[in-house]
């Protein structure tokens, strides 16, 4: 005869798990998600730490199996969550973030698939990079991440993994750019939004009666000292202004020594590798461009340069108008004294320049309307301008106006676009058609429409038809930024970069 004991019988072992696996109900992992969403941000990583640790009891794993990796066997349910919509599943995982996503596809193979989605990805990529648009990261991922010779057709660019992508970018190495412009330069680190000072440009740095070695130095150690890091702790990526425009022997010449200071100096400093790409190029690659025609409005001088999948194109021609930013600045000043409008300094009328004035559409039909505005300047008070304001951008289409005996920029652009299509570069005659503006001046509202419109009056229409003229996509940090593409690249500084030894190797082989 059996007596019943008072006590109730322990639980075995697996009763225990099949009772801790009960109490993670979709009810309750749905209210912690909504805890989550709603909770602070300085909380999220605690709640985080939680649906990672439901994750791993609601499908039957404990998180020691977990971490051992792919020894152990791996269920295919996802246990409770079965329950649960997509949406929401995936709506956890984004809360956990990159690191406890991945670590969750070695619960089970239904997590692991989710994870793997390409969409998840995308979404912690634009997460990472709120001010960079997705469509110039997959821009830079297909085309850019092996260098040259750049890549031009999809089948040539192999499937890619965002998971893949997110990882292999998150391990890149920051790196100082210094976007090296005609009037003055902007540096900052690679993982900023955007640059993070200004410096007179490395051309015109310090005693301009000094060798170019010891301006280079003297510039690139005032970068670093303003940037307050070591030059051997990291890449760097340095754009250069478009210089020496032709194509004969001494121009060809005259770029390569001065790629050669750049390079020879910053090695001297102990830098590990560096990288040097004219401006037009990468102002084409913030466009989300390989091929077309880049037009820069520097300080001096406003450049329109061919380029074929990445390589200018010398041969075709490099148009240069010998009007820019400085001469614009200089024309607002001469109509604002005709008017004894009176102020204190060039950086004043700049000011203005940028905040008043537009190009119009029809210069004519400008002058009949009631155009007047007003800014308050933050030192020097109210400034009221009325025609000055379309007539400022108008010398890039009159230049006579302002007493300059130079090409308009509508003829220097079409006459560079004729060039193209005569050259028959590429089977596909539509590479010049894409027209990318870049500088502060070509920020002007109107210019691009102005531009396309006239580039269609001038042309025949058999290479008209299809040209399209871009606004700077990144404002007056458009080169910058095309440098921040390929700094941030997944495959950076591999392809990109020339370390010390190639630096040598190159010279000594005069490969340049």
């Amino acid at each position: 005869m059996t007596t019943s004991s008072p006590f109730p019988t322990p639980p075995s072992k697996k009763m225990q798990n099949d009772e801790k696996s009960s109490l993670i109900s979709p009810a309750l992992s749905t209210l912690l998600l909504r805890l989550a969403v709603r909770s602070p941000p300085p909380f999220r990583p605690a709640m985080s730490s939680i649906l990672r640790k439901i994750v791993e009891l609601a499908s039957n794993r404990p998180p020691s199996a977990a971490a051992g990796g792919a020894a152990s066997a791996q269920p295919s349910s996802l246990g409770d969550f079965e329950k649960l919509p997509v949406d929401v599943l995936v709506q956890i995982l984004r809360l956990l973030g990159p690191k406890d996503a991945m670590r969750t596809s070695l619960v089970c193979k239904s997590w692991r698939s989710l994870v793997s989605d390409d969409r998840l990805w995308i979404w912690f990529l634009d997460e990472e990079c709120p001010n960079q648009p997705r469509e110039s990261i997959f821009f830079a991922e297909t085309h850019l991440r092996h260098g040259y010779p750049i890549q031009t057709v999809p089948s040539e660019v192999p499937e890619l993994s965002f998971m893949s992508m997110y990882s292999q970018r998150a391990q890149v190495p920051g790196a100082v750019i210094i976007d090296g412009g005609s009037g003055y330069c902007k540096y900052g680190w690679s993982k900023y939004d955007r640059p993070s000072g200004n410096s007179a440009t490395f051309l015109e740095f310090g005693n301009i009666e000094s060798p170019m070695h010891a301006r280079l130095r003297h510039f690139f150690a005032t970068i670093y000292s303003r940037m307050q890091v070591r030059p051997s702790m990291q890449p760097i990526f340095v754009s250069i202004p478009i210089c020496h425009y032709d194509d004969t022997e001494s121009a060809k010449a005259s770029r390569r020594q001065l790629k050669e200071a750049i390079y020879s100096t910053l090695f001297e400093m102990n830098v590990p590798e560096v990288c040097a790409i004219n401006q037009a190029t990468l102002s084409l690659y913030a466009a989300g461009e390989i091929s077309g025609i880049s037009i820069n409005i520097g300080f001096q001088a406003t450049s329109i340069v061919p380029i074929l999948h990445g390589k200018v194109m010398r041969k075709v021609g490099v148009e240069v108008m010998g009007l820019g930013a400085l001469k614009l600045t200089g024309f607002l000043r001469e109509l604002m004294q005709q008017k004894n409008i009176s102020f204190e300094s060039l950086y004043t009328i700049r000011t203005l320049k940028e905040k008043l004035c537009y190009v119009a559409a029809d210069y004519e039909a400008e002058l009949c309307k009631n155009t007047e505005a007003t800014y308050e300047h933050p030192v020097e008070g109210s400034f009221t301008l009325s025609r000055e304001r379309f007539q400022t951008g108008e010398i890039l289409f009159q230049p006579r106006m302002a007493g300059v005996q130079t090409m308009s920029l509508h003829q220097a652009v079409a006459l560079c676009i004729e060039h193209c299509h005569d050259a028959e570069l590429n089977a596909d005659d539509t590479w010049f058609k894409t027209v990318v503006l870049s500088g502060g001046t070509a920020c002007l509202p109107g210019l691009a429409e102005r531009l396309e419109k006239e580039l269609r009056g001038l042309l025949p229409p058999s290479i008209s038809s299809g040209i399209r003229v871009v606004r700077p996509p990144f404002g007056a940090d458009t080169a910058w930024f095309g440098a921040k593409l390929i700094t941030n690249l997944s495959t950076f500084p591999g392809p990109w970069c020339l370390t010390k030894k190639r630096f040598r190797q190159k010279s000594r082989f005069n490969l340049w």
